[in-house]
């Protein structure tokens, strides 16, 4: 069993590294779906109240809340296949709440990329990056979601992987964690600590 989760600030590349998982037959656990789902239960449009409702639900029941929701998605994918990929952890603590469910069956990766380069792909994907041209709306984004704990979340992976390449590459970096890499780099780091 291994469950792999990703972090990272949007436009890294987490939606892509989901795509090479699912190419590879691995299930996909979107917390992102958690939030939308939640939403649509509180009759608000997920694409204009996801940021709320995020921060409503850590508020309600606690700064794990996104991840203790998960958990049965989880664990309901691992019952008929060898290991999940988790998108979008935001904090050290939905890291710890994985960390205390898996154990040493938890990987974590952090996808990474300058603020120019995220810029570049989001608008490329025709998404609104928010007020401006300069990307102010993300620069937004990324506060939002450092506030929720992301940088702690990041700097405690157990793979980093910098995502400034062609895709071709980045998609080979993912493959090979998906091939379980990730068990072996995570328990280098772990020796030499």
């Amino acid at each position: 069993m291994r469950v792999i989760g990703t972090v990272g600030l949007p436009g890294s590349g987490k939606g892509e590294a989901a795509n090479v998982a699912r190419e590879a037959g691995i299930p996909v656990v979107t917390m992102g779906d958690v939030i939308r789902t939640e939403c649509r239960a509180r009759g608000l449009d997920p694409a204009e109240h996801h940021g709320e409702i995020a921060k409503a639900l850590r508020e309600e029941n606690g700064p794990d809340a996104i991840a203790a929701r998960s958990l049965p998605l989880i664990r309901d994918r691992l019952e008929n296949h060898d290991a999940v990929l988790v998108d979008g952890i935001r904090s050290g603590v939905e890291v710890d709440r994985f960390e205390e469910a898996f154990g040493d069956d938890f990987y974590l990766v952090s996808i990474e990329a300058p603020f120019e380069v995220r810029v570049e792909r989001i608008s490329e994907r025709g998404r609104d990056l928010g007020e401006g041209d300069g990307g102010e709306g993300l620069r937004a984004r990324d506060e939002r979601e450092l506030g929720f704990g992301m940088g702690e979340a990041m700097e405690r992976a157990d793979v980093h992987v910098e995502n400034t390449d062609t895709l071709e590459a980045f998609r080979e970096q993912i493959q090979s964690i998906i091939r379980g890499e990730a068990s072996e780099l995570k328990a280098e780091r772990d020796r030499t600590q």
